[in-house]
């Protein structure tokens, strides 16, 4: 029986950038779809309106370039559904700012990091192994891409991913919340678009040292199958 995939699109990629690299939910069935040619994906424009019902079997919520802790109703609309989604036993998939609002939202902290921006590929060690897990991988390889963090996780998560870096980069909430603060969806050429882009606000040093990060290989693969199985766990 193949996963029904609800993407819940939180912004969009940069009119400059969309005709080169696609849109966020694009980015996403091509991440899934390389590891499972089955699902099936609705996308959800949630700035514009939330899900009518929970007829998926799980939810991204994709990155954005907001804050999870920004005054904008539609963020705390979000974060209901999420809840309604959860109490109808759904899976939910945490992606940057959606990693951080299931941690904003659910008990835990999220602020801006004090060394500034995470840019480029970052390795995260796994530190908490789990039965759904199907591979061996001890770390991952991510494009990240954010300045804010979570400070303090929900008081039912549980880490599971950790960088010098950013020490919360990935939480369990039981067996329906899996997230990651990087960007397994993002590609290399998309990064480093984002990357010439924000040059002068990162400063030349973090930009530089980003843009030689791009040659690291990088496990988007491995991480889609860690999160496709988690939302396949425990399914009737």
């Amino acid at each position: 029986m193949s996963l029904h995939i609800g993407i819940l699109q939180t912004d969009s990629v940069l009119p400059e950038f969309r005709e080169e690299h696609g849109d966020y939910p694009l980015m996403f069935e091509n991440l899934f779809a390389a590891v499972d040619e089955g699902l099936e994906f609705t996308t959800y424009d949630v700035q514009s309106a939330l899900p009518k019902d929970t007829e998926c079997d799980a939810y991204v919520i994709t990155g954005s370039r907001l804050s999870v802790y920004d005054n904008l109703p539609w963020i705390a609309a979000l974060a209901d559904f999420v809840r309604a989604a959860m109490a109808a036993d759904r899976k939910i998939i945490g992606i940057c700012f959606g990693h951080q609002l299931m941690a904003h939202f659910f008990g835990g902290s999220v602020s801006a990091h004090d060394d500034g921006w995470a840019v480029g590929v970052h390795t995260s060690e796994v530190v908490t192994r789990q039965p759904w897990m199907p591979d061996s991988e001890a770390s991952f390889a991510l494009l990240s891409s954010h300045m804010d963090q979570v400070q303090e996780l929900p008081k039912s998560a549980e880490v599971y991913l950790s960088n010098s870096f950013c020490p919360i980069a990935g939480f369990t909430m039981g067996n329906q919340v899996i997230t990651v603060q990087s960007h397994p969806e993002f590609s290399a050429p998309y990064a480093r678009a984002l990357l010439e882009r924000r040059r002068e606000l990162l400063g030349e040093s973090v930009y530089r040292r980003g843009v030689d990060s791009l040659a690291e290989e990088t496990s988007e693969d491995a991480m889609a199958r860690w999160l496709l199985a988690f939302a396949a766990a425990d399914r009737g």
